[in-house]
């Protein structure tokens, strides 16, 4: 594919150094559909990233666009606060009826600030209040956010760093497989419970992905987060689930904890529950931890009202037979595996581990720099992939739960060639 050099000047001039997609990507993007994107040229692109997670119905999905235009167009509500409104209602009852019911989960729902980083810091907070102590135990390479609560809770040097002052009350402790398989489960973690001379103060909570994300799509085993559960229940620590971007059926089932057998007394979610990319999360708990005084946790755009319309769509088109979609993103998963597995056997390929479920899979090669590499090799080729890790040595595949066996092949094979090329 030719690509002429786009205009960048504006974002290059203007715009802060912070920037960072854009980097890997020096083309300038200009609409998008289902799982392809193009760019002002016209260039085409297979989309493995879908926002970060937050696209998993493909971009502008035309459902979920009518729900929205049609919404928009009657002049509903766009900004309310935690005012009562109909798209709310709507939402509320179809997120009651659609995941909570079918699986026997007993949340109330909480409408944080819009992003990811705002649930987490909601579910500490709450945390903190219910158990009347700071402590927050969290794992070795977890990401939980870019605000200085969910800082602390995260593993990544470089972006802790940014926060610029101390980042307490947040003990990291080793996340499953960080002793490949040479240490029991907990034994640190139990000790250090045990021991009164520890240093660790009795924590209020545990916080876990299931499968660590931007940690390097490190996959949390079902048993070790049934221990975990139970150890928080032993020792009178809330258990949070980070849901953020392994929820709304990323991993196959709608929770990607539902896989484990385990109800989590917090879980947040974000990203792709309004299902077109707008702003919204959610903080659930159990009842009996609703313990906030109105208004102790507030936000100007906690009522997203378009985002509560795309989000009811997608779950009344997706989740209303939630097998369907469960059992397509789990056939999904296995076709990426099986790509996989074939490039590990090549010599070429120089794959250390692949690893992944349902439609979130990354590979680690044992040149820590050859992620990079492959990524810029694949836009060359009209792919886009991110890496994580906390060198960013692995190569993250996060497609829409929507795409076409077709459309994941191709970008296989795209990314097969992206492989070999940087051998």
């Amino acid at each position: 594919m030719t690509i002429t050099q786009p205009d960048l000047s504006v974002f290059e001039t203007l715009e802060s150094e912070v920037r960072s997609y854009c980097r890997g990507w020096p083309t300038v993007f200009d609409r998008a559909q289902g799982s392809r994107m193009y760019d002002e040229d016209g260039h085409e692109y297979l989309d493995f990233f879908a926002g970060a997670g937050s696209l998993n119905y493909g971009h502008n999905n035309p459902v979920l666009k009518r729900a929205l235009i049609d919404y928009l167009e009657r002049d509903g509500v766009t900004h309310g606060l935690d005012m009562s409104t109909t798209a709310k209602r709507a939402f509320l009852e179809a997120f009651q009826n659609l995941v909570l019911r079918p699986r026997d989960l007993p949340y109330k729902v909480m409408f944080p600030g819009p992003t990811g980083t705002n649930a987490v810091e909601s579910a500490l907070k709450l945390a903190r209040k219910v158990k009347g102590r700071e402590a927050i135990v969290s794992f070795t390479n977890a990401f939980h956010g870019m605000s200085l609560g969910s800082l602390a809770v995260t593993g990544n040097a470089f972006k802790r760093a940014g926060a610029g002052i101390p980042l307490v009350h947040g003990t990291p402790m080793p996340f499953d497989n960080y002793f490949e398989g040479r240490v029991p489960d907990f034994l640190w973690f139990e000790r250090l419970l045990e021991d009164q001379g520890s240093g660790l103060n009795q924590p209020a909570a545990v916080i876990v992905e299931t499968v660590q994300g931007e940690g390097g799509i490190n996959v949390a085993r079902p048993e070790w987060l049934r221990a975990l559960a139970d150890l928080c229940a032993r020792r009178d620590m809330l258990l949070i689930v980070d849901d953020i971007q392994m929820g709304c059926g990323r991993t196959g089932a709608f929770f990607s904890f539902e896989e484990a057998g385990i109800v989590p007394d917090i879980v947040t979610v974000s990203k792709s529950i309004s299902g077109y990319g707008l702003p919204m999360s959610l903080c659930l708990f159990k009842p009996e931890l609703d313990i906030w005084e109105p208004g102790e946790h507030n936000g100007t755009f906690r009522g997203n009202n378009p985002a509560f319309v795309t989000a009811t769509a997608a779950l009344e088109a997706y989740w209303a037979d939630g097998s369907v979609m469960e059992k397509q993103t789990r056939a999904r998963g296995e076709q990426i595996e099986q790509a996989l597995i074939s490039l590990t056997e090549e010599n070429l390929a120089d794959v250390k581990e692949y690893r992944g479920r349902g439609l979130v899979w990354g590979m680690e090669f044992t040149d820590k720099e050859r992620g990079g590499r492959i990524a810029q090799r694949a836009f060359e080729l009209g792919l886009l992939i991110e890496t994580s890790g906390p060198e960013s040595e692995v190569v993250k595949l996060l497609p829409a739960l929507t795409i076409t066996p077709d459309e994941l092949d191709e970008g296989l094979r795209t990314l097969a060639r992206a492989v070999r090329e940087t051998a």
